[in-house]
């Protein structure tokens, strides 16, 4: 029943579907590329067995860089599949990993797309990407002899008590997975309860990821742009964070402090430079690659995959995604990089490991917009407290690095053992 009720819902989602690609690919091209591959439709197949790997947008192809070099570079008989699901995620992949793996759309969770996917490729093995369950996608996995692994993952409580309305969907899917690689023992955990039979805990792969190639360069030229003054960084915000940071300045200011915002979507990009102008602010533009102006203090961090230079470009960093109840955005790639961290009250999404640098000393939680604000202008101020904050964040990555090589290990005992086998042709 609860099968039949979820094949039903997809297929009357149909029509929306298809508009909300079209609808996207008005801002972002690449939605209404390639998209017979959303059903299950591809071109060229492969010439060499293949190990594939679903990592959804930005953060997880990021993430999961070093284990997928890990895998190209101990199996080179392989050929390497990566999927996505949003343009930016595409596009990520494309610009690290250009033609040294194949890079595709994973076709949507509809039984007969998702059937020929595993058919076109016919996957030795296969790795989901943190919480990306498809429940046709596993079941059809399990039927056509593909074992499906699910890598770094991670389970909030808010994500538990919403997987667990479907409950006998869920269980029936982690059921089929062949293991589960959890980044703490919470997520593990609560994915136990969920009825997962085959869960191990191998730390959070982000820990690993390595800063893009050019990335303290272009920090640098930025460093230039900003003349010397502080930097207050807020990365990856969302819907509603600007204004109530903007808000916040107009009661207490920076000092003579720039604030770089960075919104996480880039079909935001044009909304929140409408914001900054019906503020009546001056505010420069990443795009305009060109110093600020006097009297400048905004500026629009209007690009994609440069993150690791605007965290090495500021002062501190705000985390987005934490003033609201969006659940937080990574802030391990910003204490890597040195930075005193804020975050705000609401970060579940990564919960042990904000709550970790906080306790390291690297991080620091705020209440509001307001408290951000005054906080950041006394850190700013206070050359001592960041370079103390700054390498606390450097310390707490370092000792929470290895778990790719810890996933790593487990894909290697999946391909050396039996249950690896020619997926079955006939599906």
């Amino acid at each position: 029943m609860w099968s039949a009720g979820y094949r039903l819902l997809l297929w009357l989602a149909f029509p929306w579907i298809l508009a909300r690609l079209w609808w996207r690919g008005r801002s972002e091209p690449n939605y209404r590329r390639h998209i017979g591959e959303r059903f299950g439709i591809y071109r060229d197949h492969p010439s060499r067995p293949v190990i594939w790997l679903h990592a959804v947008s930005v953060g997880e192809i990021r993430a999961a860089e070093p284990l997928l070099r890990g895998l190209r570079s101990r199996h080179p008989q392989f050929e390497i599949l990566v999927t996505q699901m949003t343009a930016t995620g595409r596009e990520t992949a494309e610009r690290l990993f250009g033609d040294s793996f194949r890079i595709a759309w994973l076709a949507y969770d509809y039984p007969s797309a998702v059937r020929r996917f595993l058919r076109h490729f016919r996957p030795r093995l296969g790795i989901l990407m943190e919480t990306e369950i498809w429940f046709n996608l596993v079941a059809e996995a399990r039927r056509c002899g593909v074992p499906l692994m699910l890598a770094n993952a991670r389970m909030s409580e808010k994500s538990a008590r919403g997987y667990a309305l479907v409950a006998p969907l869920v269980r029936t899917a982690l059921g089929q997975l062949v293991t589960i690689a959890a980044q703490t023992a919470a997520d593990a955990e609560r994915i136990r309860l969920l009825g997962a039979p085959s869960v191990e805990v191998t730390g959070n792969v982000k820990f690993d990821v390595e800063p893009a190639p050019g990335s303290e360069a272009l920090a640098a030229e930025f460093r230039g742009w900003f003349g010397g003054r502080r930097v207050l960084l807020a990365g990856s915000t969302r819907e509603g964070e600007e204004e109530l940071l903007l808000d916040a300045l107009e009661k207490n200011s920076l000092g003579d402090a720039v604030l770089l915002v960075v919104p996480r979507h880039p079909q935001r990009f044009e909304a929140v430079a409408q914001l900054l102008s019906a503020r009546g602010l001056k505010f420069s533009r990443r795009s305009a690659n060109r110093p600020l102006e006097q009297g400048c203090d905004f500026v629009l961090g209007d690009s994609m995959g440069e993150m690791a230079a605007y965290y090495r470009a500021c002062d501190a960093a705000f985390i987005g995604g934490s003033l609201l109840a969006y659940g937080g955005q990574n802030l391990i790639e910003a204490c890597a990089a040195g930075v005193p961290v804020f975050v705000g009250p609401f970060t579940y999404n990564f919960a042990q490991a904000a709550e970790s640098a906080i306790a390291a000393g690297a991080a620091m939680r705020i209440r509001d917009a307001e408290e951000l604000v005054r906080e950041a202008r006394r850190l700013l101020q206070d050359a001592k407290l960041r370079e103390r904050m700054g390498r606390a964040g450097v310390a707490f990555c370092a000792a929470h690095r290895g778990a790719s090589q810890r996933t790593l290990a487990i894909c290697e005992r999946l391909l050396a053992s039996g249950m690896v086998n020619s997926p079955r042709a006939d599906g």
